[in-house]
């Protein structure tokens, strides 16, 4: 099934289940009146959402126009958003890039932050930029929603806590992690609130595609509405998303609606080099900083700029028919 959130005059908006094409809503409050009330109670919950949904399929439900801009990210908020790094590919350009080896460990267990989960942009919001010089930075990515998750959870059960599917750009100030990671204390002025896709889905929405614990699609990102990058997302995964669930779990419980992100989809060429841009016939990037990494390693310096007020990008992902899975991340960056 495919649930959003539309804004309203509450923080955390109006649960509404979604048609497969992404054309129709019905209001699911009869249920429960937000995604996280549903998620709280999820075994009594989605049996309802899901016939809600085959009702709204069959049209046999009063409905209403859905539109992408009307939606808030899937949760508005959340208890908890922590992020990943499952494509090495992308870490391994980032120390490259300053001349570092990536330590065995990165290989065998991942790499995960904490990131502010109390106010999240809705995918069709404006990217506040203080200042240019933070190195604004789009980061496209894979998420998840988890209902709750005991601490210690195994990865083989972690994948049956996977309950909601969305895409993420999690937005990322460049320009300030050197200094904050120098402190040796970790992110936290250089992570500013991120965006979610329209619509989140359950995994059975994407059939054989998800696979592994990852989605084996493309995510195609378009910057100033040319394409940038289309990795897929089931290519050069170290760690499935049910092992950034179980990474996340290992010493603590997860509570109901909690966010795990996949870290920026990266792929390599397939002769195993770093990747070439879309407008040479590679696959691109899902962030800025993996094409400055590879300026920077192939002519000692990065040409390409961090985004600035008026830049726009777009994060979409197509299922094999070439329709919509999650609707579309759309944003511009703002001076504030």
């Amino acid at each position: 099934m495919k649930l959003a959130t539309l804004k309203n005059n509450t923080r955390d908006g109006q649960l509404v289940v979604v048609s497969k094409d992404l054309t129709r809503y019905c209001v699911a409050d009869n249920i429960a009146p937000t995604l996280q009330a549903a998620l709280d109670n999820w075994a009594d919950s989605a049996p309802k959402l899901e016939a809600l949904y085959r009702d709204v399929e069959h049209n046999a439900v009063p409905c209403e126009r859905f539109h992408e801009r009307e939606a808030h990210s899937p949760l508005p908020r959340a208890y908890q958003w922590a992020d990943g790094s499952a494509y090495i590919n992308h870490v391994e350009l980032v120390r490259k890039a300053r001349g570092a080896e990536v330590p065995e460990s990165f290989y065998s267990d991942p790499l995960m932050y904490q990131g502010g989960s109390d106010a999240f942009l809705g995918p069709r919001d404006t990217i506040p930029l203080g200042d240019p010089a933070w190195g604004c930075d789009m980061e496209g990515e894979v998420a998840v929603i988890t209902n709750d998750v005991a601490a210690g959870v195994s990865d083989a059960d972690a994948a049956s806590h996977i309950k909601l599917i969305m895409l993420c750009n999690d937005v990322s100030l460049r320009g300030l992690i050197p200094g904050e990671l120098a402190k040796g204390f970790g992110f936290f002025q250089s992570k500013p609130p991120s965006a979610f896709s329209p619509v989140c889905v359950t995994p059975d929405e994407l059939g054989d595609a998800w696979s592994g614990d990852v989605i084996h699609l493309p995510l195609h990102v378009d910057y100033n509405d040319a394409p940038f990058g289309r990795a897929n997302a089931g290519v050069d995964a170290t760690f499935s998303l049910a092992q950034l669930v179980a990474h996340a779990a290992k010493t603590r419980p997860l509570s109901a609606g909690t966010v795990i992100g996949s870290g920026t989809v990266s792929n390599q060429d397939a002769d195993g080099g770093p990747g070439k841009p879309c407008s040479e016939g590679g696959l691109g990037y899902s962030c800025i900083a993996e094409i400055r990494m590879i300026e920077t390693i192939n002519d000692g310096a990065a040409k390409t700029p961090f985004m600035s007020a008026g830049d726009t990008v777009r994060m979409e992902m197509l299922d094999a028919n070439g329709h919509s899975i999650f609707g579309a991340i759309e944003q511009e960056v703002v001076a504030v």
